[in-house]
């Protein structure tokens, strides 16, 4: 049996080859308001302006100024910032583990935390803190868990 030994590529044989880039996974606002909106009674509104969409929710049969907003969406944000409510011991966990989880923006500091959506904070654990906050706000009616 022969052992054929590689060769080393010459600088001329690799001078073709392209670098790839990095890819980072930013969560696109079509995807996120998608999932927010899919909670049971949400409403998206502008009370601030047109730079911040607010999405509130109330349980079923609620009047207008009943419904509560547990999300907000910077729009044009790039990462994506997204604000949610949430435990207090719990974004206290999250800002710890995640450098781009920090207290709500323009928010109660204690309640409320702003995400910015580079991919740091997978969009499984995404999904799941917007479920947390939509059931802080309605007490999760018409949610189903996931």
């Amino acid at each position: 049996m022969v052992n054929k030994a590689k060769s080393v590529p010459q600088p001329e044989e690799t001078a073709h080859v392209t670098p790839q880039p990095i890819v980072i996974d930013l969560m696109d606002h079509k995807t996120v308001e998608d999932y927010v909106m899919a909670m049971p009674n949400t409403v998206r509104d502008f009370p601030f302006g047109p730079e911040v969409a607010v999405y509130k929710s109330a349980p079923a049969g609620a009047k207008p100024e009943d419904y509560k907003m547990f999300a907000l969406i910077a729009e044009g944000s790039v990462p994506l910032r997204l604000s949610l409510k949430c435990d207090p011991q719990l974004s206290n966990v999250l800002r710890e583990k995640y450098e781009t989880v920090m207290p709500g923006f323009h928010l109660s500091k204690k309640h409320w935390n702003t995400l910015l959506l580079s991919g740091q904070v997978p969009w499984e654990e995404v999904q799941g803190l917007i479920r947390h906050s939509y059931i802080l706000v309605t007490g999760g009616e018409g949610i189903l868990p996931h």
